[in-house]
Order: C-alpha cells, then structure tokens, then sequence
C-alpha cells in the first residue's frame, strides 16, 4: 500500500510540474543567422534561462572567415536541436527577393555564397531548391529534421514568391511589429538599453520576436547584453517562451508527415 502510495504522489507531482509548465501567454522567440559571434553566448542564456526558440538557419560568413553552417559549426547546430529548439530555413545563401518579373520568374540577390551580391533570376522551382538546401544541410548536420518553415532575408516577399514557396510545402513566418528587437540597428541611436525598455514596454503575449546570432553593423552587440533581461523581464510580466511548433497558425503546419513534434 506505501508503494501504491509513493507512485501515487509522484504521478501527482508530475502532472503538476507539466501543468505549471504550460505556456498560456506565449512569445515565440526566433533567431536568424548572422555573424554567429554571439552564438555560445546565446545558447548559454537560452539554456539557464530553460527556454526553447526557433532558429532560421542561412549560411552566412562568420567572423573566423567561414560560413553559418560549416562543419566548425556543425557541433553547435548538433547541440542545439538535442536540446529540443526548433529549425527552419532562411534560405542558403541568404537570397534576397527583389521583384517580380513579367515572365513569372523573380529577381533575386543572394549576400552570401559565391554569387553575393549578384542580380539573378530564379523560377518557383529554383526557390524551392533554395529553400531545401539549408534543410539537407541541416540534416546532414544534425540527422534531425528541418521544419517546412522559412523566413525571407529581410521579410522581403510577395503574394507570388509566398504562392512558389507554398507549392513546395513551405509556409513562411514574418515577425510582429514589436516583436522587432532592434539588434540591426545602430548602436549609437538605439543602445542596448533603449532596446531593453522598448521590448519590455511593447511586446505581448503571442508576439513573435526576430533576433540575430550576430550583425556586423551593430557595434554594441544585442545579444546576450539584452537577452538575458529581456526573458527574465518577460517572465516577469507573465509571459512565457514556446517554438513556432506550439503557434496555433504555424503550429499546424508542423502536424504534416514526417515533421517531429
């Protein structure tokens, strides 16, 4: 009876950790690629602070002189989806959408790779491969599977490159106006303090935050400066961090075969 007893309490207790553990007013904290000089830093925070976020994998240059997504990187990624985060693609060579063309192609400029900084042309089928190399450079990275998930470099989209993504199964995720955290902005204008007190003044339960793993531009680097305060300053005001895959919109389109939850 003293053993029924001992399972019986420790049942209860696990239903009340998972219960204190629901996320009823979530931000869905989502990190692009960037520099990575940042990068251990950041997965410090995010792991003493237990929080899972979504990251938007490109493969940008980084400050040793290789790329985002190299095989010096490849631990980290490796690391990351262990510790159960969320991954989509923010295309491979981080391709910029700059028009719509009157053949039904798109004029595209990548800033990284061996075409950065060239004006080219793509169809709907060359941007689906664009979309899917960061998920088999991932894979290949990790062995873990890449959400049918991407943001544009720069948010920069329209209704027909949307409609060419979505013929291959990817949904794109944009971010809330206060979710904007500012780490692309100049530091002399917007210092990490102002940054602070902005996003713990506007941001709201079911916003969806952008950040970067390093921007060169930015003197005074965002993160972790303003990351771990931000997230103890949430939580603060109630609210709680989830990955896109608890969205209720993007969240559903997780449910599809062969994506993990």
């Amino acid at each position: 009876m003293r053993r029924a007893s001992s399972a019986c309490a420790l049942a209860c207790l696990a239903w009340a950790a998972a219960v204190h553990a629901r996320c009823d007013r979530p931000v869905y904290l989502t990190f692009d690629t960037g520099h990575m000089g940042v990068a251990s830093l950041v997965a410090e925070v995010l792991a003493r602070q237990h929080v899972k976020a979504t990251f938007f994998l490109a493969n940008e240059p980084t400050l040793d002189g290789g790329t985002s997504l190299d095989d010096h990187w490849a631990p980290w990624w490796r690391a990351r989806a262990a510790e159960g985060h969320l991954f989509a693609s923010h295309t491979y060579d981080h391709v910029y959408w700059r028009a719509d063309l009157a053949d039904g192609t798109f004029e595209m400029r990548p800033s990284a790779g061996p075409q950065a900084g060239r004006t080219l042309h793509a169809d709907a089928a060359a941007y689906c491969t664009e979309l899917q190399r960061s998920a088999d450079r991932f894979h290949a990275m990790t062995g873990a599977t890449m959400a049918k998930l991407f943001r544009a470099p720069g948010g920069k989209t329209s209704p027909a490159l949307l409609a060419a993504a979505r013929s291959c199964g990817y949904t794109h995720v944009p971010w809330t106006p206060a979710g904007f955290l500012g780490d692309e902005l100049p530091s002399e204008r917007w210092p990490n303090e102002r940054l602070l007190a902005r996003a713990l003044r506007d941001v709201r339960s079911g916003d969806i935050l952008l950040v970067h793993l390093g921007i060169r531009s930015r003197h005074d680097p965002w993160a972790p400066a303003v990351l771990e305060p931000l997230i103890v300053g949430l939580k603060q005001k109630g609210l709680c961090f989830a990955t896109l895959r608890e969205h209720p919109v993007y969240g559903a389109v997780l449910d599809g075969p062969g994506i993990p939850r």
